[in-house]
């Protein structure tokens, strides 16, 4: 059993994570900006008030945790490259830090050209923020990311929606996983089967992971 803590547990991704560990027995500390809007998650789950890119939070909660989960979003660019930049800052100076698993963009995976999603011309210009601000999480871990462990998880870049928990899934790295029709799908259910997977087993330390059916 694992002390996970999941900043970004009110969301739809932070929501399955929070439930998936919660269910298999893990203790999790719920981190939201505002508890009181968080009525939705199990009953026995530690709900707090917490946010990714403050140090102060993360020094209050890192401590007692062997996983920090980061499932954050609806901001501006900065909100993604901050928290990684946080946690990276914060935990090398702990004497013992928890583990990073960054739920990040599909979009930041490989083309079979070998360029980012995010760089195709017919991208959608309303994504794009969000997309840039995860490719800059990613360089963060994988750049300065010294002293800590850390693990980037991202769905696919366009069939990712809410949907059964059928607690199967294929993992990749840097290209999408893809079916015999060449579709990538997963739902959100099963990424939290997956980032908990990770928890329980790690396979993917200091990399980038993807998973779909």
């Amino acid at each position: 059993m694992s002390n996970v803590v999941v900043f970004g547990a009110g969301g739809t991704a932070g929501s399955r994570i929070t439930a998936e560990a919660f269910d298999r027995g893990h203790r999790v500390t719920a981190a939201v900006r505002r508890p009181e809007a968080t009525n939705y998650l199990p009953a026995g789950v530690r709900l707090v008030t917490g946010d990714v890119t403050s140090a102060r939070s993360v020094r209050e909660l890192a401590p007692d945790a062997d996983v920090l989960v980061v499932a954050v979003g609806g901001g501006e660019r900065a909100l993604w490259r901050d928290a990684a930049q946080n946690l990276v800052t914060v935990l090398r100076d702990l004497p013992a830090p928890p583990r990073i698993i960054h739920v990040g963009g599909g979009s930041t995976l490989l083309t079979p050209q070998g360029t980012p999603f995010l760089d195709e011309p017919d991208f959608p210009d309303e994504y794009r923020d969000a997309a840039l601000g995860q490719a800059d999480a990613l360089a963060v871990y994988r750049t300065a990311a010294d002293g800590v462990t850390w693990t980037y998880v991202s769905p696919p870049p366009l069939e990712f929606h809410p949907g059964e928990r059928t607690g199967h899934y294929r993992t990749g790295t840097e290209q999408p996983v893809t079916d015999a029709q060449g579709r990538s799908v997963l739902t959100y259910e099963d990424l939290a089967v997956a980032v908990v997977d990770e928890i329980e087993q790690p396979r993917f330390e200091n990399m980038r992971f993807t998973a779909a059916y």
